[in-house]
């Protein structure tokens, strides 16, 4: 009888832009160990940052065959509509780095501020979150649940991101509203996340990052 072979486990490159998208990821790399492995750079950028390290940095470069997935995890905002179209083409670049099968890339995008997303862990709401005002009332309310909670503190967004079962439902809600307004589809397709990016309404995705880790894990979901 041959032997069985150890299923590897799928190898994940999250680049953050806050210090709070970090906290939250480590936590998921903590919660999905037995199933993902999960890095990220210690230093914050996103999309530019991906490109020079998976060019230059021969860690990353050297690790391209081994990786299945790169994600993006951000705040989405009026001040950042314009670039789309540079973003775009590092995702398709970042997806021609390895061909078949080529390199899945995930946005996980939060309307406004992370706050948003983590008080999706609390309760299903749509509130305006663009203005410096909408950003400031998510984040004192968020205090009420969680009053130790500051930015990039591990200790409470782990206290918080336990409850990430109640934020996954909350948050495919709010991109599935979203289809009255025009959103092409539920599917993670660069058209629909284009529509996300640009037209700015209140969502988020990173419930399908962790779909994709609980659907590792066998976990039956919640609908």
């Amino acid at each position: 009888m041959g032997r069985k072979l150890k299923k590897v486990k799928p190898l994940i490159y999250v680049f953050c832009e806050g210090e709070s998208e970090q906290a939250y990821t480590d936590f998921l790399k903590k919660q999905f160990s037995d199933v993902a492995v999960i890095k990220r750079p210690s230093s914050i950028g996103l999309f530019n940052e991906a490109k020079v390290r998976f060019d230059k940095d021969p860690r990353f470069r050297n690790s391209i065959e081994e990786t299945d997935e790169i994600w993006f995890f951000f705040d989405v905002e009026v001040k950042d509509i314009g670039k789309w179209e540079q973003r775009i083409r590092i995702i398709k670049a970042l997806r021609k780095l390895r061909r078949k099968p080529g390199v899945r890339v995930r946005l996980l995008m939060t309307s406004g501020c992370i706050e948003y997303w983590l008080m999706l862990h609390y309760k299903m709401y749509v509130p305006p979150v663009q203005t410096v005002a909408d950003k400031e009332r998510i984040v004192a309310e968020l205090k009420t649940r969680e009053p130790s909670y500051f930015k990039g503190d591990y200790a409470s967004t782990s206290h918080i991101a336990v409850q990430y079962p109640t934020a996954v439902i909350n948050a495919e809600q709010t991109v599935r509203i979203l289809l009255a307004d025009g959103l092409p589809g539920m599917e993670d397709s660069d058209e629909r996340n284009q529509w996300l990016y640009t037209k700015c309404k209140t969502f988020s995705t990173v419930y399908e990052a962790i779909n994709y880790l609980e659907d590792l894990s066998g976990k039956e979901r919640k609908v």
